[in-house]
């Protein structure tokens, strides 16, 4: 994220927040800023638009070795990595103050390319973690180490410091469920031939890594250690049980604590946490405690303590000698993701420092590559958008007039953030210097945990971002009621500087209006304009809602991928909804600020809004990612959040003509319209 030569790239730096607005925003030399030559001559857009705009693309793009998935927003990361390789890269070549984010990132970045310090150190580098593993004698000393793994590695309970969901105005503790080395409890619980298949590499992975280590009997433990994890993932909530606000809002006081784990030192756990005692706090799933005070009662201590050392080992496998690295891949890129192929070492060192050293990186990519001009009419789009949610929400035949002044002033008090922080985030304190990687990643970590633990008890931070400005993403954070658009996504093809009306709205407007979109949700309409959940709705229009959105879920459980694996509609219902939402609103912003009727490459206005759409959401899969994503992400796959979109507008049948007997028509009674 960031940097440059020592005096000459130091004075350019200082100079370069005077020389934003002379950054030139970039545009494509395409005449529309739709890319032509992905389109397939063998689909007709009326069967199946998503292959019809990337269909040519999809047939002839091999996926990178190293990329568990490739498409419109990894091309545009690539782009946005080489511009940072390129900053790294002169802040790397020479000596640094002590102290600055120069001197930071480069120590960084040294330390992660220097190999042969790594390769001399081995496992040298975790033996002091080891050490406080061993040191492990009874519960009490458990209950400590349990805290400690919150902050440096992994452990069955996480603690993070948000937003209390029903006073956005202070800071509460959440309680977490953790401690699984697979993705979801699903991977543990399932019992089909893929799913056993992992469950066997995972437990031989185990023990490998433990091996690597010097540890003896290394896959007797790792059972051990699955067994256990197993145990702990039959406690864990499934994403659904997770997504529900009302389950897992459980506010309590900290003595309470006591009668769900009974079995831990809670003064010590939170000690060794960084946590200071709590008058209350909130545990999302209270079940699941039980289930880890039972497994700390009847697991014995050297168990806990190998598992410990197999998370430690997990955690920081990047950061050691090449016999770690592999093992690590060899399961979580390859068994896991499909990838034949690591990155090169500077493009995970590009990686590893943009995780650790995020706004340090993102304000000096700024200074370099993000136009003032854009940022402008992007915050402009935005507004249109807003008056057309506020002019639909107006004219709903199903809200009454009193939840709409409600909707209404939620709308108004929406906040914005585009592009990057006002205030950027202070690294006086994380301090890294040397070239001991691991030491590196072990303050890092120390650093951030502090930082969030700091907050409990302190007035709310409305300036701080949650996501770094060099990500290709944008979000809404529902306790804020504020949408943050990063500089990542504000560049072709997501919103092109100099491009066609059209396809800005079919791309970046359709990101709006889906942000503002999660406003209103199955989620977020539980959470008022202040970012306070509460109920706002009467309750026949909560009824009216309610029965406007269920249909979605049944419409994508519909839509299957690897092997007839199906779509999760209700994990992705929130997702979907904001999907349909956000093209809704666009299309229609789209339409009350631009009259033009002019074709462009062929197409009308209406044609290319929706091409847009597509063209954005391109994106190429290997089977077993695509089968970990249909587990563990809220979104659904690119082609169902194109097709399955736009087969409920009445404004695609319009643009392409679609007709009963054509693979995207539905009939118009089947059509979700909530907005």
């Amino acid at each position: 994220m960031n940097k440059t030569l020592l005096t000459l790239a130091i004075c350019m730096l200082c100079s370069c927040a005077n020389q934003t607005q002379s950054i030139q925003a970039e545009t494509t030399n395409l005449s529309s800023g739709i890319n032509l030559e992905n389109f397939s001559t063998s689909v007709r857009p009326q069967d199946d638009f998503y292959h019809y705009v990337n269909g040519k693309w999809l047939e002839e793009f091999e996926i990178p070795a190293d990329q568990a998935y490739y498409g419109t927003s990894s091309i545009l990361k690539k782009k946005i990595e080489a511009q940072i390789q390129t900053i790294i890269n002169e802040v790397a070549q020479h000596d640094q103050q002590p102290g600055s984010a120069e001197q930071k990132i480069a120590d960084l970045y040294r330390a992660y390319m220097d190999t042969e310090a790594i390769e001399a150190r081995g496992i040298n580098s975790l033996v002091a973690e080891f050490n406080k593993i061993d040191a492990i004698q009874n519960t009490a000393d458990l209950s400590e180490y349990f805290g400690y793994a919150d902050v440096f590695s992994r452990a069955p309970i996480s603690f993070y410091i948000e937003l209390d969901d029903k006073n956005s105005d202070q800071y509460i503790i959440f309680m977490d469920q953790s401690g699984l080395g697979l993705p979801d409890r699903d991977y543990y619980l399932e019992t089909d031939e893929q799913h056993t298949s992992i469950q066997k590499k995972y437990i031989t992975h185990i023990g490998n890594m433990l091996s690597l280590a010097g540890i003896e009997n290394a896959q007797t433990k790792a059972q051990e250690i699955y067994t256990l994890e197993q145990f702990l993932a039959k406690g864990h909530w499934d994403y659904v049980s997770n997504n529900d606000l009302d389950k897992t809002y459980n506010k309590m006081q900290f003595e309470e604590l006591s009668t769900l784990v009974p079995q831990l030192n809670l003064d010590a756990w939170l000690t060794h946490a960084m946590i200071d005692k709590p008058e209350n706090l909130v545990v999302l799933q209270p079940s699941y405690l039980e289930v880890v005070n039972k497994a700390i009662k009847d697991t014995p201590l050297n168990t806990w303590k190998v598992y410990f050392k197999w998370h430690l080992l997990s955690n920081y496998a990047e950061y050691l000698s090449t016999p770690f690295v592999e093992e690590d891949f060899n399961f979580f890129g390859t068994v896991m993701s499909g990838k034949t192929a690591q990155s090169n070492r500077s493009q995970r060192a590009i990686d590893m420092v943009n995780r650790k050293a995020g706004e340090l990186v993102g304000k000096l990519y700024v200074q370099h590559h993000f136009p003032e001009e854009a940022k402008a009419q992007v915050l402009q789009m935005v507004e249109q958008i807003r008056e057309a949610y506020a002019n639909s929400i107006r004219n709903l035949d199903w809200m009454s007039n009193e939840t709409k002044t409600k909707a209404l002033e939620k709308l108004a008090k929406l906040k914005v953030k585009i592009g990057y922080p006002d205030v950027w985030r202070d690294y006086s304190q994380m301090d890294i210097h040397g070239n001991d990687l691991v030491a590196m990643i072990i303050e890092t970590r120390r650093f951030y945990v502090h930082r969030g633990r700091s907050k409990l008890g302190q007035p709310v931070n409305r300036s701080e971002w949650f996501m770094n400005p060099q990500s290709v993403n944008a979000y809404l954070d529902p306790a804020r009621n504020e949408m943050v658009f990063l500089a990542g996504i504000l560049q072709p093809p997501y919103f092109n500087f100099g491009a066609d009306v059209a396809v800005n709205y079919g791309g970046i407007g359709a990101i709006i209006g889906h942000e503002m979109g999660h406003a209103f949700d199955d989620a977020g309409s539980q959470y008022d304009s202040d970012g306070n959940r509460s109920v706002w709705w009467t309750d026949e229009d909560l009824k009216a809602y309610q029965m406007r959105i269920e249909p979605i879920i049944a419409q994508y459980n519909a839509f299957t991928v690897v092997d007839g694996t199906p779509v999760n509609g209700e994990m992705t219902q929130g997702e979907n909804l904001s999907d349909l939402t956000g093209l809704s609103i666009a299309y229609r912003a789209f339409k009350a600020n631009y009259s033009d009727d002019a074709l462009i490459d062929g197409f009308t206005p209406e044609q290319r809004f929706f091409i847009a759409r597509a063209q954005v959401r391109m994106r190429k899969y290997r089977d077993e990612e695509l089968l970990q994503q249909i587990k563990i992400n809220f979104h659904a796959p690119a082609e169902f959040r194109v097709n399955g979109v736009m087969r409920n507008m009445p404004e695609f049948y319009q643009a392409f003509d679609v007709q009963p007997g054509d693979g995207m028509f539905l009939p118009e009674a089947e059509r979700i319209k909530v907005w």
